[in-house]
């Protein structure tokens, strides 16, 4: 390995839920994927976790391996876990249970490693899941977020000590088929119509082409979904096409971006799957709000997708799954996903493969 090689920083998520479950098989299940990671979390939560796993699953304990610092992580043997451990919780928070304490000890996890990925000491962060509403049971300043993507922009933001707005960012959800980069996301749906502006199509256009162009050494081909059935039907159905959506894609074309739409939204997903096929494949879509864009990436799986925060100044995935409150403590949750994140930060962060 390296000497100038840095760790990766894994968030334990809700403690209720089943970040700490599946980041113990990760650890176990997948060793070479986690090479090189240490978990930022709670010592006695995980010890309970990788218990629990190794039980269910008749497997030698998982060791917990205490660090003071992520170049730690570097050396530790595998089938380790390596654990940066944080003040703040008194106890393991029970299981499938919500929990301002909970809610904000995970915060306090992400803030403390994105804070680290910023300062260049982690190479790029993975987060396990939150549990939203355990999340603003916690309290300032974590009440303010409806989620990961928006604490991280303004963790961001403050670090490059600019107003928030000026630190654009998007969600992009990645599978093996298909990957979807949205507008707006944890919004009410009629905020999410408010928020189709050009501005912000515009910047979409600009963060993912210049996001994916990074992340696949070329330019990417993009398709657009309208927003209104049919695309608007020449503006039968709404107007949104004609007068935001269709525009943003003309201006960015001038720019060059390589960009086609807007396209019918319940067609415009299968457009960019049949297309893998062919010799242009797209190379993502770009949907107006959060479930026009996540129910065909989730449906086709959630097992190995992957969410990926476009325009920060870090590397950050995460599993495309939530807490799974009602599973937590099984031991039966999987932890493709995540290892499929890891895999995923570690690739834009420059790892070797």
């Amino acid at each position: 390995m390296s000497e100038q090689q840095r760790a990766v920083a894994l968030t334990m998520g809700d403690g209720a839920g089943i970040g700490p479950e599946i980041l113990a098989k990760a650890f176990l299940l997948a060793p070479e994927q986690t090479s090189g990671c240490f978990v930022v979390g709670d010592l006695a939560t995980l010890r309970r976790a990788s218990a629990c796993v190794t039980q269910a699953l008749v497997l030698p304990p998982l060791p917990c391996m205490v660090i003071d610092s992520p170049a730690q992580a570097l050396t530790a043997p595998p089938r380790c876990l390596p654990v940066y451990p944080l003040p703040g919780l008194t106890s393991p928070p029970a299981w499938g249970q919500v929990s301002g304490e909970a809610g904000r000890y995970a915060g306090a996890c992400v803030s403390w490693a994105a804070q680290a990925a910023l300062r260049g000491d982690v190479a790029a962060l993975v987060t396990a899941p939150l549990h939203k509403e355990a999340l603003a049971e916690g309290g300032a300043p974590y009440d303010q977020y409806p989620g990961h993507t928006e604490l991280l922009q303004s963790e961001a933001a403050a670090y490059l000590h600019q107003p928030v707005h000026e630190v654009p960012v998007r969600m992009m959800l990645a599978n093996d088929e298909l990957r979807v980069v949205l507008v707006s996301i944890h919004v009410s749906l009629r905020e999410a119509i408010e928020r189709v502006t050009l501005p912000a199509v515009s910047d979409t256009l600009r963060i993912a082409d210049a996001s994916l162009r990074r992340m696949l050494g070329r330019a990417p081909r993009l398709l657009v979904a309208g927003l209104n059935p049919h695309a608007g039907e020449g503006g039968l159905f709404g107007t949104e096409e004609m007068t935001v959506i269709g525009p943003a894609v003309q201006a960015a074309q001038v720019r060059g971006v390589q960009v086609r739409g807007p396209l019918a939204p319940d067609t415009v997903f299968m457009v960019a799957r049949q297309s893998q096929a062919g010799p242009e494949p797209v190379d993502a879509v770009i949907a107006m709000y959060h479930d026009q864009g996540l129910i065909p990436v989730k449906y086709l799986g959630v097992e190995e997708g992957v969410n990926v925060t476009l325009g920060l100044p870090l590397v950050r995935t995460s599993p495309d799954h939530g807490t799974a409150f009602d599973i937590a403590g099984t031991a039966r949750a999987s932890e493709a996903s995540l290892v499929q994140a890891i895999r995923v930060a570690k690739q834009l962060a420059g790892w070797p493969r």
